[in-house]
């Protein structure tokens, strides 16, 4: 019995450490100029990569280097970013363009895959995705909505609880998103530090988010 009550008292420190840790990570941060930002950026297939780079074509130089993590399945992502990467660097051979990497990880859920399966490849996702996110140590993490955001946002998360490193979240919902969330924009509308809709009815939905049009 006492035994039992040991164990329960620690389990409960640990949690109350733990809460106050999430609860110190997510409150809003006080912003710190930087000559330059580790980016992280979470592609995902079709459209998302699409509009995540038109996101990423719009920043400066100062957001450098650059990290994408796409799906280990997600060949397309590869060469859309490599192409747009290249033609970047191609507009001003003058300019001196941030350097990027690719970093694959296992995909989080496959199209019309099970429910409850996916619980077990998004736990596998999360396995391979905290080391990357350890050794990237991003300042920010940009995304706007694949499965694959998931384990890498949490990823992120963690590293704030574990007092290693605050990461930035910026989550940008989708333009194809009108009246509704995404399952991955539901999840992270409460851990994001910034979320970004780009219609006012999902403004009006979701007042904490931000609206700031259409911004891609």
């Amino acid at each position: 019995m006492v035994c039992f009550q040991i164990l329960a008292a620690a389990i409960g420190a640990v949690a109350v450490v733990l809460v106050l840790r999430l609860w110190i990570v997510l409150r809003p941060q006080d912003v710190r100029l930087r000559e330059s930002l580790n980016l992280l950026v979470v592609a995902g297939s079709g459209g998302h990569t699409t509009e995540i780079l038109r996101l990423v074509g719009s920043l400066s130089s100062a957001y450098s280097p650059r990290h994408y993590v796409i799906a280990d399945t997600d060949e397309m992502s590869s060469n859309k970013i490599k192409s747009f990467e290249r033609d970047q660097a191609n507009r001003d051979c003058n300019t001196m363009y941030p350097q990027y990497y690719i970093h694959q990880i296992p995909r989080s859920r496959e199209v019309q895959q099970s429910w409850f399966s996916t619980v077990f490849t998004t736990l596998h996702s999360m396995w391979v995705s905290f080391p990357l996110i350890l050794q990237v140590k991003p300042d920010l993490v940009l995304c706007n909505g694949p499965g694959t955001c998931i384990p890498i946002c949490i990823s992120a998360l963690l590293l704030g609880i574990l007092g290693v490193k605050k990461v930035i979240i910026v989550y940008v919902e989708s333009i194809c998103r009108v009246e509704t969330l995404s399952l991955s924009g539901k999840i992270l509308f409460h851990l994001s530090d910034h979320f970004i809709v780009q219609w006012p009815t999902l403004k009006e939905k979701y007042p904490k988010s931000v609206y700031l049009g259409r911004i891609v």
